[in-house]
């Protein structure tokens, strides 16, 4: 069972903070990860989009989305995780 919600960015990313205000909107708590400053969190990102440090990338166990919209990790949140919204 997913026990969060993560989201990987980058500082000036117009993209990632779209993202993170659409979820902020809907109440879902994400833990917040900046690829720039933290190598783990780049390597986890690369992991799921085919080696590029493409951001916004969010991690619900062990499902990545990259580039979602706030909707369909809402989506995805009611369908397999409720219990994070």
């Amino acid at each position: 069972m997913p026990d969060a919600v993560h989201v990987y960015w980058r500082p000036g990313c117009p993209f990632c903070s779209m993202l993170r205000r659409g979820l902020e909107k809907r109440g879902i708590a994400t833990i917040e990860h900046d690829i720039w400053s933290d190598s783990d969190a780049a390597e986890i990102v690369r992991s799921f989009a085919r080696g590029n440090e493409t951001v916004p990338t969010v991690v619900i166990g062990d499902v990545g989305f990259v580039n979602p919209t706030a909707s369909a990790v809402e989506q995805h949140l009611k369908n397999h995780a409720p219990h994070l919204l």
